[in-house]
């Protein structure tokens, strides 16, 4: 290999093969390199797109971007069809093998126990989207009733008022029905992450996000998991429930607990300065 390496996992040694004429980042094909009893799966990436300044150019283009992602998120999904990875994150890029094998030397120990902690799990995603029109729609046909036209100010005001009190009682159901499932399914998984509501202008997903869960399941018990979301799914109007996955344990790896808690810390540090008080003029 003469280009950059990119590097998408690391894993134990495995028997089965990964599927045929398997690709990945910028076309190429994953291969493994072994390091005291682990797996790194790279692949040779060139220099001219993945170099510290060309990617980070690269990162602003988001059809680039969507284009990486999907082949990274390929080698990780074929890879655990047949292992557990610890999945690195996107654009993790060394010079050569030997700064894979510097990088391995220097998390083993973190390697392992993340490994050993995730043998046999994957993770299931479960999101809850509230569509308050859809809900108004369905509480309006409970009622059996259309919907109003206002005849005046006052009568407007107070449909305006209404529709606020009802957006809100949705809100409220909502956010209950969320809790019951997260608590049902909570109950089914060895561990679970709740991660902050996704944007909808950013995840381009209708409706209002309520609930973004991840939930670390064994293999064996997945079908369980499985029937017991969609169990759920018809038991309350206007809200849609979203199931992914199985995919490697990306929430719970140490690398994403360490980035997470580094936002967090972030955050609370902008909340803590915003809070100190102003200095007035002299």
């Amino acid at each position: 290999m003469t280009g950059l390496r990119y590097v998408y996992a690391v894993c134990r040694p495995f028997g089965g093969a990964l599927k045929a004429q398997l690709t990945g980042v910028a076309g190429a094909p994953p291969k493994l390199l072994p390091h005291h009893g682990l797996i790194a799966v790279v692949s040779e990436v060139p220099e001219r797109d993945f170099a510290e300044g060309p990617l980070k150019a690269h990162l602003e283009d988001l059809d680039w971007l969507a284009a990486t992602a999907r082949g990274h998120q390929g080698v990780i999904d074929a890879l655990t069809a047949v292992t557990t990875p610890l999945p690195l994150r996107l654009g993790t890029v060394f010079r050569d093998d030997s700064g894979v094998r510097v990088m391995m030397e220097a998390r083993e120990d973190a390697f392992r126990r993340s490994l050993d902690r995730l043998e046999g799990r994957v993770e299931w995603g479960v999101k809850v989207y509230l569509d308050p029109e859809a809900a108004e729609a369905a509480r309006a046909a409970e009622a059996d009733r259309p919907q109003e036209r206002a005849a005046s100010g006052r009568d407007y005001l107070r449909q305006r008022r209404m529709r606020s009190k009802s957006h809100e009682e949705m809100w409220q159901k909502a956010e209950a029905f969320s809790s019951r499932l997260h608590e049902t399914l909570s109950g089914r998984a060895e561990d679970f992450r709740l991660h902050p509501p996704q944007n909808p202008t950013l995840s381009g997903s209708a409706g209002r996000n309520v609930l973004n869960a991840a939930y670390l399941v064994p293999r064996g018990s997945s079908e369980e998991f499985v029937e017991a979301v969609d169990r759920t799914k018809d038991d309350a109007p206007g809200l849609r429930v979203e199931l992914t996955g199985p995919w490697a344990a990306y929430s719970f790896t140490e690398e994403h607990e360490k980035a997470e808690g580094q936002e967090k810390a972030k955050g609370s540090a902008k909340s803590a300065k915003s809070e100190e008080p102003e200095e007035e003029d002299a």
